[in-house]
């Protein structure tokens, strides 16, 4: 199985209306998701579970992926990928989903690069990484959520994947 972990796109500064859990994506923040969900599309991904934290930011991030499967996975929430969860914890919220072959987490950081080396190598130390807005990591999962187990297959910027993006719409437009 395939879990692409995305962290979600620019959001407004802290201490705008409603705290946090409201904060919502910048326009520059929507607009540079969108042309990285083109990049992923580019790729070739498809996802069977758009999995999302209940943070604003990050549905909105998620929704914005979703928008570019027309006819693919509809975002759910679920609790554990709000970042104040320990990565363990999170771990075993996705395992359920071990049952799709292809399933992106979007959520926030720190939690999700501690959730990544926790995949990799088996603790939340093993690994220091730091993901940036609209990042993405792709993991393959050889055990189903088995901490230790997982391989790299690839980590893009946000940047990365709107140029990949962008490279595919040129290709299409000859």
């Amino acid at each position: 199985m395939m879990l692409y972990i995305l962290r979600h796109a620019e959001a407004e500064p802290a201490g705008q209306r409603g705290g946090d859990a409201a904060r919502k994506l910048t326009p520059r923040g929507r607009a540079r998701m969108r042309a990285a969900s083109a990049g992923l599309v580019a790729l070739g991904l498809k996802f069977d579970a758009i999995l999302t934290s209940p943070l604003v930011r990050a549905k909105e991030t998620a929704e914005i992926v979703a928008e570019a499967y027309p006819d693919g996975a509809k975002p759910q929430e679920l609790q554990a990928l709000v970042g104040s969860v320990p990565a363990d914890k999170a771990v075993a919220a996705l395992a359920p989903f071990a049952r799709n072959e292809n399933v992106l987490a979007v959520g926030h950081e720190p939690q999700l690069s501690a959730l990544v080396a926790l995949l990799l190598t088996g603790t939340r130390e093993g690994l220091q990484m730091s993901l940036k807005k609209g990042a993405c990591v792709a993991l393959e999962l050889t055990r189903r959520f088995e901490t230790g187990t997982a391989r790299l297959s690839w980590m893009l910027t946000q940047r990365q994947l709107r140029r990949i993006g962008k490279r595919s719409s040129r290709v299409r437009d000859r």
